[in-house]
């Protein structure tokens, strides 16, 4: 059987804890390969040309076969999820979406803070040793890099523009269910019980690891074990393609980095003001036309 819901993303918007915590419930099945991408393969198949981007082709899910395997071992779920981050920036692929899972395919997007979301996606590939430019350059060679070919987590502004991508999956699909990452993270037992309702399974179930943050960001020591850890290659992504991480041992990953974990660099202010100046629309856009709250984001973007 196949997905009859997606988690559409954003990249760096918390998807990865949702993720191991929608997978305990008994009535939901997710496949053990986190991210599948399959709708996005060909549009993502293309953009290489980044550091180590080809090494993060390994993780596609390319064929409509291959897609079908991941959910043999579903055993009739109520929900079936695809966690692909990528379907939310390219609307293109809707037809393609409905065509294959139907008209009734539910759409879960997660959304945050789009200067907190973009800082963390830069962090995100300093600390893998891609990026070597400071945030401020890298936003402005985004536009260059785009038509170099770079794969699009190296857009960072372009992941942070939300409100036309929902929109467009707003009138394509009849449920779509917007969840504030901040919010959800005050109180993630209430949030999980509401995503419950949205898929239509008992949500009177606990979940065992929901105090586990698994989206662990920022800056770490750098080390042998943390450039291992953190670091692309493609030996290292076929080898979690083929063994993917159970959660108690991500949980072990996550103590053993923490302990190398330093404070996070403030935003350079220059970085800031640029990202307030090109999604300052978006955000009002998102508040105004689709009633979203947006007041636990940056005050300057909602003034």
């Amino acid at each position: 059987m196949l997905p009859n819901f997606i988690v559409a993303g954003f990249p760096k918007c918390g998807t990865t804890s949702l993720y191991y915590y929608l997978m305990e419930h008994p009535e939901i099945f997710v496949p053990e390969q986190k991210e599948l991408h399959y709708f996005t393969s060909e549009i993502l198949s293309t953009d290489t040309s980044g550091k180590d981007d080809n090494a993060l082709m390994d993780f596609l899910i390319r064929t409509k076969e291959d897609y079908d395997k991941l959910y043999q071992a579903s055993a009739g779920e109520t929900a079936r999820g695809d966690f692909s981050p990528s379907y939310a920036n390219y609307p293109s692929i809707i037809p393609s979406i409905k065509q294959t899972l139907g008209e009734d395919t539910k759409v879960i997007f997660m959304l945050r803070d789009p200067i907190k979301r973009a800082y963390s996606n830069y962090l995100h590939l300093v600390r893998e040793g891609r990026e070597n430019l400071t945030f401020y350059d890298a936003l402005q060679a985004e536009d260059q890099r785009r038509k170099a070919g770079y794969s699009d987590f190296w857009y960072y502004r372009f992941n942070s523009e939300y409100v036309d991508k929902i929109v467009a999956y707003k009138a394509s699909f009849k449920e779509v269910k917007v969840v504030i990452f901040e919010e959800f993270i005050k109180d993630p037992s209430a949030g999980i019980k509401d995503i419950y309702k949205f898929l239509g399974v008992a949500d009177d179930f606990v979940v065992d690891n929901i105090e586990t943050t698994f989206n662990v960001g920022g800056v770490f020591e750098k080390n042998v074990l943390t450039s291992f850890i953190f670091g692309q290659s493609a030996l290292k992504n076929g080898l979690k393609k083929a063994i993917p991480i159970p959660t108690f041992l991500k949980k072990i990953k996550i103590a053993i980095i923490t302990k190398y974990k330093k404070p996070t660099p403030e935003i350079d202010q220059d970085a800031e003001a640029f990202l307030i100046s090109k999604l300052k629309e978006d955000v009002s856009r998102l508040n105004k036309e689709l009633a979203i709250d947006v007041s636990s984001w940056n005050h300057t973007l909602i003034k």
